[in-house]
C-alpha cells in the first residue's frame, strides 16, 4: 500500500522549486547581464550619429487620460511608474529578510546593518566634504547606493570561490543599504508636498492595512495599491516610496500552510479519482478548481507578488531604466568637465573608497565591541571584497542623480562618475576576490 505522504499528486502541490532567496539571487544575477547590455547600448546610442533621437525619445510626452497627474514624458513614466515595481520588490525583499531571513534576529542582522551604515555614511561624508560650498552639495546621497544585481552578478562569476555566508552577507548588506536609500529619497529628495493628496494617500494606506488584515484577494490589494501610488505621485513624495510601502505591507503568511494542504486535499483527490473513473467531467473540473484554490492558498500575497513581478523587474524594468538613464554624451568637453568636477570626484571617491573603507571599518568596530559576531565562513578578506563590490552604485545611484540636480550638465557629470566608479569597483572587486579566495572546486 502506498504511503499517502509520498503521493505524486500531493508532492506536486507541496513542492517548491526554489527557495525565495534562491529565486531572488538567480533572477538578480541573470538580469544583471541584460542591465549591463542596456547600459552599453545607451552609451553607444548617446554617442552615435543618432544621439539626437536617443535624447528626444525619453522626452516624448505620453498622456494617459485628461488629468495632469498622468501627463509625463517617457523618462518620467519609467522613473515614477515602472521603477515603482523595482521598489515594490525591494520592499518585499526587506520584509522577507526581516520576518524570516538574515535580518530576523539581532545576532544575524547586527553585522550587515553596521557594515551597511558604514557604507552609507562615509561615502556621503566624503562627497559633502568635497562639495559642501558648491552647487553640487545636494548630491550627497548619490554615492550611498549599492546595486545588488550587479554585485551579485560579479559574485556569481567567481563561482565556488565565494562561501555561501559571504553571499548572504552581501545580500543582507545591500538590503539594509536599500532601506537607507529609500529613507534618503523620502526625506531629502522630495521637493514639495500637497497636503490634500498626502491625506488621500493616508486614507488609502489605512484601507490597505484593512485589506491585509482581512486577507482580501490579491486583486483587491493590487487595485487599492494602484490608487495609493497615484495619490503618492500627486502628493509630491516620490512615487517609488509607494512601491516600498506596498512591499512592506504585503502579507507574508499564507492562508493555508503547506503542511496542512495534504489533509485538506486528500478527500478532494479521492473525489477527483472517482470522478475521472466515472467520466464525470463537470464534477472533475469543479474539483480541480477547488484544488487550484487550495494550492493558491499556500502562497502568501508577498510570495505571489515577488514571483510574478521580480522577473519583469530584472528582465524589463531595470534594463529599460538603464537604457533611459545611462546614456551620456561622452564628448571631450564632457569628460574634461567631469575630470575637474568636485561632483564627479565626490561620487567616484565615495563609491570606490568610501564604500569599502566604511564597510570594513564599521564591521571591524561592530565585532571588536561585540555588537556583532562573525558568521562561520566569513573572513575579513571576504568582507573587504564585498566592500569593494558595494561601490557598484549604478541603478539607485543613477536614480538619485536625476533627483539631485535640475541642471542637465550636472546630472550628466554625476552619471559619468557613477558609471566610472561602478566599472572600477566591479573590476577591482572581481580581481581582488579571484586572487584572494580559493576555488573550492579545485583539489587542495
Amino acid at each position: 500500500m502506498k504511503n499517502s505522504s509520498t503521493n505524486p499528486a500531493q508532492t506536486r502541490f507541496l513542492a517548491r522549486p526554489r527557495s525565495m532567496l534562491e529565486r531572488f539571487v538567480h533572477s538578480e544575477t541573470s538580469g544583471s547581464i541584460l542591465l549591463f547590455g542596456a547600459t552599453v547600448i545607451a552609451l553607444v546610442w548617446a554617442n552615435s550619429p543618432w544621439s539626437g533621437s536617443y535624447f528626444a525619445l525619453w522626452k516624448l510626452p505620453l498622456n494617459v487620460g485628461r488629468r495632469p497627474l498622468f501627463s509625463m514624458d517617457l523618462h518620467h513614466w519609467i522613473d515614477d511608474g515602472l521603477m515603482v515595481l523595482f521598489f515594490l520588490v525591494v520592499g518585499l525583499e526587506i520584509k522577507r529578510e526581516i520576518v524570516k531571513g538574515e535580518l530576523s534576529s539581532f545576532k544575524q542582522a547586527a553585522l550587515p546593518i553596521m557594515a551597511a551604515l558604514g557604507g552609507m555614511i562615509l561615502p556621503a561624508v566624503i562627497y559633502f566634504a568635497l562639495n559642501r560650498s558648491s552647487a553640487g552639495a545636494h548630491g550627497w546621497g548619490i554615492p550611498m547606493a549599492t546595486d545588488i544585481g550587479f554585485a551579485l552578478g560579479v559574485l556569481a562569476l567567481l563561482g565556488k570561490r565565494i562561501p555561501s555566508n559571504l553571499r548572504v552577507f552581501m545580500l543582507a548588506l545591500a538590503i539594509v543599504d536599500d532601506v537607507g536609500a529609500i529613507l534618503v529619497i523620502a526625506f531629502f529628495y522630495t521637493p514639495h508636498i500637497s497636503i490634500s493628496a498626502l491625506a488621500a494617500a493616508g486614507v488609502l494606506l489605512a484601507v490597505l492595512v484593512v485589506v491585509v488584515m482581512r486577507q482580501a484577494p490579491i486583486s483587491v490589494y493590487v487595485v487599492v495599491g494602484f490608487l495609493f501610488w497615484a495619490a503618492v505621485l500627486s502628493s509630491g513624495v516620490h512615487a517609488t516610496i509607494a512601491g516600498v510601502i506596498l512591499g512592506l505591507l504585503a502579507p507574508i503568511d499564507p492562508k493555508l500552510r503547506p503542511e496542512e494542504l495534504a489533509d485538506v486535499a486528500e478527500p478532494l483527490l479521492r473525489n477527483f479519482r472517482s470522478q475521472i473513473s466515472s467520466k464525470d467531467k463537470l464534477s472533475a473540473e469543479a474539483t480541480l478548481t477547488e484544488l487550484d484554490q487550495l494550492l493558491r492558498g499556500t502562497d502568501s500575497i508577498a510570495e505571489r507578488l515577488e514571483r510574478t513581478v521580480h522577473p519583469w523587474v530584472s528582465f524589463l524594468v531595470l534594463p529599460l531604466f538603464a537604457l533611459a538613464s545611462a546614456g551620456v554624451a561622452l564628448s571631450t568637453e564632457q569628460l574634461k568637465l567631469a575630470s575637474s568636477s568636485p561632483i564627479a570626484l565626490g561620487i567616484f571617491m565615495g563609491l570606490l573608497i568610501g564604500k569599502s573603507v566604511g564597510i570594513i571599518a564599521f564591521s571591524y568596530l561592530a565585532v571588536q565591541t561585540k555588537i556583532a559576531v562573525m558568521a562561520e565562513g566569513l573572513t575579513w578578506t571576504g568582507i573587504a571584497g564585498v566592500g569593494i563590490l558595494a561601490g557598484l552604485g549604478f541603478t539607485v545611484a543613477l536614480f538619485i542623480s536625476g533627483l539631485s540636480f535640475e541642471d542637465e550638465a550636472m546630472v550628466a557629470t554625476a552619471k559619468v562618475a557613477v558609471l566610472a566608479a561602478s566599472l572600477a569597483a566591479g573590476l577591482i572587486g572581481y580581481i581582488y576576490l579571484r586572487l584572494t579566495l580559493k576555488d573550492k572546486s579545485l583539489p587542495s
